[in-house]
């Protein structure tokens, strides 16, 4: 889980990086493609960094729960999980 947590924590990282640099091109006037870019880079890193939440999640807590005899614990990690899929897709 650890190298899993340190992945995320770069890419949130570099998209962190990168969005300071759109700011900063934005500010200048640069090329609107070129930001277009970056903006596109970040918007990867921030979904990449998601499906390893996701996946993370899935695999310790969600699972957890899936294993308890606590029905209403598992039905509220099931809305939970479509909770955030559904604000995923938008």
């Amino acid at each position: 889980m650890g190298n899993q947590k340190q992945k995320i924590n770069i890419s949130l990282k570099k998209a962190q990086s990168l969005i300071s640099k759109i700011i900063a091109m934005q500010a200048d006037n640069k090329y609107c493609i070129d930001i277009m870019q970056q903006n596109l880079a970040a918007i990867g890193l921030l979904k990449s960094a998601h499906q390893m939440l996701l996946e993370s999640h899935l695999n310790s807590c969600f699972r957890k729960a899936m294993e308890t005899s606590n029905e209403k614990r598992k039905q509220e990690m099931i809305s939970e999980i479509l909770k955030v899929g559904k604000l995923a897709s938008k």
